[in-house]
């Protein structure tokens, strides 16, 4: 699918912050106003240009007129005020882990960077914590649990700025304990543009009272780019009750123990893979459901391409269970249960925040200049037995030479599936594994090859749906934070089944609706952005 050349503004939906709020209009607080920070432009001729045109996926490096630091809601809304009246298309970043080219793409004349408006706080006034939109995971997570000992169940990438993760959902290894991120949204501030072209900030809330809570709504798993510039989130969690901020939002495990086990590529047979992988897929069919003694537990399973690595396995639960050590054991002995491969392995225990750092994803695109393709979808049950056997076959194909080339299985369900599917916008309420499918290089020549790989993969695992993750007994559609504009292309995805209904559902329509009251201008557009029709 091509880029979006309609005028107005683009984003990345896995890692910026943009989407639609609702609630009271006006300009942003005083405080906020009075921040240190900006506005600071930098065009090409500063030094410091080169340091910003790129982000997690190096396919895609930006060449705007200019990129603008803001510092304040304020800042964000004159900025975008700026842009409408040069006529400018604009795109807004937070942390840059978008996966596809929303924000650094050719069309985009402005970029706004939210990564110095980054504070996380106590706002007594709101009797939530207040995060805002540039701050990155490991900020929150450090902030809340240092300040006042609590957190919220996002993602395992600590450099992930929050504007699109939450936007997006917002799922991580506490969410089987404590639902998604989105589950804990009480409020939101964006920066919207009316049908008379003029931007405003508006604040929407999780009170279906709010005159704007559709707005709010919208937020709950709608994607980045959709509706406006997020600026702020306010996050307690339903039922919270009193004024202690301690006592507002989860209390992580205070203590991890965790287990990390890897076959070697070189033992293991195609029965023996194929009993690794289902061992793992049964596993989560009998124990994901809502209240399940392994809410805590979180794993997972990196089947990595032969050229890649071994296949590999994370685990880890609420340490400090009386049953801890039980339940670790009985989860490793049921994954391990007939392979027939002795696994190297290694256990270990950790306070929760070390944990949290030492066992997250690294940031290996913006480290390196990676270029990455990604690809992503939802298991109700186990794979097939002919799913299973074209996994197998892309993993240990010697015909391609990469050697970052993955499928990560990564549980799911718990307290994530206790949640209607309508009453958050992310609809995958009764899955039990997130799958991600993706490939990562180095030479812009071997684009095509690389691409090639893991569209093959793909499109063979899902051959009997039309190479898409259609919902039905095994699928249910793909995860808009992991952005893939080929389920957009009806060469590629012959399913019949539109891209949006893949990441939607039946919430699509309604995030329409949404769309046409609070951008009905499509100010707010990108290649996977909801359409106002």
């Amino acid at each position: 699918m091509g880029t979006v050349t309609r005028r107005g503004f683009v984003a990345g939906s896995a890692a910026i912050s943009l989407g639609a709020v609702a609630g009271v209009g006006g300009a942003a607080t005083a405080a906020d106003a009075a921040t240190g920070f900006g506005p600071v432009t930098i065009r090409p001729s500063d030094p410091r240009y080169a340091s910003l045109t790129g982000g997690y996926n190096y396919r895609f490096l930006g060449s705007p007129d200019y990129y603008r630091l803001a510092g304040s809601a304020t800042q964000i809304e004159q900025a975008v005020g700026e842009a409408l009246r040069a006529g400018r298309r604009l795109a807004v970043r937070s942390g840059g882990h978008c996966l596809e080219g929303f924000v650094n793409n050719p069309g985009v004349d402005a970029v706004i960077d939210l990564a110095e408006y980054n504070g996380v706080y106590f706002d007594a006034t709101r009797n939530a914590f207040a995060v805002e939109a540039g701050a990155t995971l490991g900020q929150v997570y450090d902030t809340l649990y240092r300040g006042w000992g609590v957190t919220v169940p996002g993602g395992v990438c600590p450099q992930v700025g929050v504007g699109g993760h939450i936007s997006g959902g917002g799922y991580g290894a506490l969410s089987r304990l404590f639902g998604l991120v989105v589950d804990h949204l009480a409020a939101v501030e964006v920066v919207v543009v009316g049908s008379d072209g003029t931007p405003r900030t508006v604040l929407a809330t999780a009170d279906p009272a709010d005159p704007r809570h559709e707005l709010w709504w919208a937020h709950t798993g709608g994607g980045g780019g959709n509706f406006g510039i997020v600026t702020r989130y306010w996050l307690r969690s339903p039922g919270a009750s009193g004024t202690d901020p301690a006592a507002l939002l989860p209390k992580p495990p205070a203590t991890i123990l965790f287990s990390q086990l890897s076959w070697p590529w070189s033992a293991l047979t195609e029965t023996a893979f194929t009993r690794l992988v289902g061992n793992f897929n049964r596993w989560h069919e009998a124990n994901s459901a809502p209240g399940s003694p392994y809410a805590s537990l979180f794993a997972t399973l990196w089947l990595n391409h032969v050229k890649t690595g071994n296949p590999a396995l994370t685990v880890q639960l609420d340490g400090t269970r009386s049953d801890a050590q039980k339940l670790l054991a009985d989860f490793v002995a049921a994954i391990t249960d007939g392979v027939g491969v002795t696994p190297v392995s290694s256990t270990g225990a950790l306070p929760w925040l070390l944990a949290k750092n030492r066992l997250g994803f690294a940031d290996f695109g913006a480290g390196v200049g990676k270029r990455v393709k990604n690809k992503s979808s939802y298991l109700r049950r186990g794979f097939d037995t002919r799913q299973l056997a074209a996994i197998h076959s892309h993993l240990t194909r010697t015909d391609y030479a990469g050697t970052s080339a993955s499928i990560l299985l990564a549980s799911y369900g718990g307290a994530i599936n206790a949640v209607a599917p309508t009453a958050s916008a992310i609809p995958q309420r009764d899955s039990i594994i997130k799958a991600q499918y993706s490939v990562s290089w180095s030479d812009p020549a071997e684009d095509s090859v690389h691409i090639g790989w893991v569209r093959e993969l793909y499109e063979d695992l899902f051959a009997a749906t039309g190479g898409a993750p259609v919902s039905g007994d095994v699928s249910d559609g793909a995860y808009i934070n992991y952005p893939d504009v080929d389920l957009a292309d009806p060469d590629r995805n012959t399913s019949g089944v539109p891209w949006y209904t893949l990441y939607y559902k039946d919430n699509y329509a309604r995030l329409q609706a949404v769309k046409r009251t609070w951008d009905p201008l499509d100010v707010f557009n990108h290649d996977l952005s909801v359409r106002p029709s």
